[in-house]
């Protein structure tokens, strides 16, 4: 008799203008069933040292077979890092980005129409920045039908308060070659009244990763008003990496 795989760690990647406590519920729902789960501190610094940064954490902070859980431009990260660490069994992307090989989230995002940063970002210089890099963070205006979509009022106001921003470099870096979801099993959560990334575009990037699509009527932060959903996508991702 062969002994049961083991259960995987669950690791969360939370993306840009938010933090791990975007999924304290669903991290809730994933312990109380068993699950070890880790936030990572996403850096949203830039795409190539955020990714570096997370296949180090996972080399040194888990053990065993893993799933990696990306939101929004987490997706980015988990798919750069997740071949780094070879314990990473499977991917769940969360209403995320899914770049391949030489695209940014600046390109996925003006493939279904054009973009201005002007009218929906803060532009705020920081320390020790490149020349013309900055620290976006999104406008009030836009706050809500782009990012706080469906949430209540004072959860959109908490949201916007705590937002964390991400650099203009980050989000117009090239996507490095090797992505994981070309070698690895992917899950993905579809937002389909997301202001952030346009339900048909999620749909074509999970499509092209060969991913099982689970679409919930939710925006963009899917997690937050729909966590059983989201915690029963990774459930069934820790399942598969039993087969």
């Amino acid at each position: 008799m062969t002994d049961p795989a083991p259960t995987p760690t669950v690791v969360i990647v939370h993306g840009a203008w938010t933090d791990a406590s975007s999924f304290a519920e669903v991290q809730r729902l994933l312990s109380q069933e068993g699950y070890e789960v880790l936030a990572f501190a996403n850096p949203l610094r830039s795409l190539a040292g955020d990714a570096a940064y997370l296949a180090t954490f996972l080399r040194t902070h888990t053990n065993g077979p893993v799933v990696l859980v990306g939101h929004s431009y987490g997706g980015a990260v988990i798919g750069a890092a997740g071949l780094a660490a070879t314990d990473v069994r499977a991917l769940v992307y969360v209403n995320a980005f899914v770049p391949a090989e030489g695209e940014s989230l600046l390109d996925l995002l003006n493939s279904v129409g054009p973009v201005d940063p002007a009218q929906l970002f803060d532009m705020v210089p920081y320390p020790g920045a490149p020349e013309g890099d900055v620290d976006l963070y999104i406008q009030r205006g836009p706050f809500e039908p782009a990012f706080a979509t469906g949430l209540s009022e004072e959860l959109q106001t908490e949201f916007y308060a705590k937002q964390r921003p991400i650099t203009f470099a980050a989000v117009g870096a090239p996507a490095a070659p090797g992505q994981a979801w070309e070698q690895l099993p992917s899950w993905y959560v579809a937002g389909r009244v997301d202001g952030s990334i346009p339900l048909d575009l999620q749909l074509r990037m999970a499509k092209r990763a060969g991913a099982t699509v689970t679409e919930v009527q939710a925006g963009h932060l899917s997690m937050v008003d729909h966590p059983r959903e989201v915690a029963d996508v990774i459930k069934e991702a820790a399942r598969g990496t039993a087969q």
